[in-house]
């Protein structure tokens, strides 16, 4: 494995050098404007990161390395006799900017598996939690519990050169990838299934062992999985997640705080518990309507009582695509593929073809389309994961691999502290009347 790590330190150096001299050159260079508008309204829009691994085109939908979604379910590996992309091909992209070959999947695999031991003193440190914690309280624990394993912690403790921190960034990143699942794994059995734990299995791949000891056998959510975890990765960089792993890791601190730190902003309820939305309020529809499968007419109904209501449609919109996010489509595939009978996943269905042309209608909404929270929630209860609380620990195994993928660049790249300027509002309106300048420091 010392063979991707290599090609790595060869691909950030060039980068690196690339960069020295962007900046020679066109340093002083400006990009865009900011508006008040953005300043006040969660910086939407504002260019003020280089994330590498990832770009979010609001008409394309997520590119990796740019490779879009269906491309990468062309191009990268698959399990033996399966149809969805490898997570370990899809890291090893986010990481090189190359497609991978069996071989290189295969030896992240096997290099993940020698990783994955998890220290007892983790899961003590779960187990001494009540357990009705919240699975992502008691997730962001065992990352705090892993710290201890830190090698970027232990090597910086005792003096390390500033040209070393991307190699022990790059070893605890794989080292946390490798053992996330059985940490979750772990949680989800403790939690939900009278502690009836199951043990890894050496000789399925990460998300096929990872569905293996959540205790899902069956080969179709193994591939859901591998779908799961691919589509789930990375998202660029500005989203809460990302952008506060990338933060934290800012002021080298390593990987274990960064990671911990990111999924507490994963758990917000504007970010990755957002699929736990659309399938509380899909269940709520049904049981109001009294029907198992509602037709167009019942769903317009409650659609447009929802929003007299002064609620939202959940699932629906995003923040920077305003086309039908390819992450949905994938799934949507996949359901057809796989339950197309599913009277939950035809409701889902059903909701794309009414929802749309509702929120077109009222001129205000920029992007009526689903995003990829809209779809995966029934997929999971398709096959009895119906914990629906579980649903973000999983989204937050598959994000690991883009955060922190990303986060390895910006060691390699020695990127400096974080630290934007900010101002007061009674500044703002100092300098709108002309009698200050706002843009110091």
């Amino acid at each position: 494995m010392a063979i991707i790590k290599d090609r790595f330190k060869l691909k950030a150096d060039a980068v690196a050098g690339e960069i020295k001299e962007l900046l020679k050159e066109h340093g002083t260079k400006k990009i865009g404007e900011v508006t008040l508008a953005q300043i006040y309204q969660g910086m939407r829009g504002i260019t003020g990161l280089v994330t590498e691994t990832s770009l979010l085109d609001s008409r394309e939908g997520i590119r990796f390395r740019g490779y879009s979604i269906p491309e990468l379910q062309q191009k990268l590996p698959k399990a033996n006799g399966g149809t969805e992309p490898l997570p370990e091909g899809l890291f090893h992209l986010m990481l090189l900017g190359e497609l991978p070959t069996d071989d290189d999947v295969h030896q992240i695999t096997a290099n993940w598996q020698r990783r994955s031991h998890v220290p007892n003193h983790v899961f003590a440190a779960i187990e001494a939690l009540p357990i009705a914690t919240h699975p992502m309280t008691q997730f962001v624990v065992a990352i705090m519990a892993l710290q201890t394993e830190s090698q970027f912690a232990k090597n910086y403790g005792e003096g390390m050169a500033k040209k070393d921190y991307w190699e022990a960034v790059f070893d605890d990143s794989m080292d946390l990838i490798a053992r996330l699942p059985r940490v979750a794994a772990y949680i989800y059995r403790r939690k939900y299934k009278k502690e009836d734990h199951i043990h890894p299995n050496g000789l399925l791949d990460w998300a096929g062992n990872f569905a293996h000891m959540l205790g899902y056998e069956d080969e179709t959510f193994r591939e859901l999985m591998r779908l799961y975890m691919t589509i789930h990765a990375d998202h660029e960089g500005g989203n809460v997640s990302a952008h506060t792993t990338h933060l934290v890791g800012s002021a080298l601190s390593d990987p274990y705080l960064c990671l911990a730190a990111g999924m507490n902003g994963l758990a917000g309820p504007l970010h990755g518990l957002a699929n736990q939305e659309v399938i509380k309020w899909i269940l709520e529809m049904r049981e109001e309507l009294g029907v198992e499968l509602p037709s167009g007419e019942q769903i317009d109904a409650y659609v447009r009582k929802t929003l007299s209501e002064g609620k939202v449609v959940p699932g629906y919109g995003h923040a920077v695509l305003r086309k039908t996010d390819p992450r949905f489509t994938a799934q949507m595939e996949f359901g057809k593929q796989h339950m197309p009978n599913d009277p939950l996943v035809q409701t889902v269905w059903n909701i794309y073809e009414t929802v749309p042309p509702i929120l077109q209608s009222l001129g205000k909404i920029k992007n009526p389309w689903p995003n990829v929270d809209a779809h995966s929630g029934a997929l999971l209860v398709h096959y009895g994961l119906v914990e629906y609380e579980f649903y973000t620990v999983l989204f937050g195994v598959s994000r690991a691999l883009g955060v922190l993928a990303s986060l390895c660049w910006d060691r390699a790249l020695n990127f400096p502290i974080e630290r934007p300027k900010s101002v007061t509002t009674e500044l703002v309106k100092l300098w709108l009347d002309g009698k200050d300048e706002i843009w110091g420091e």
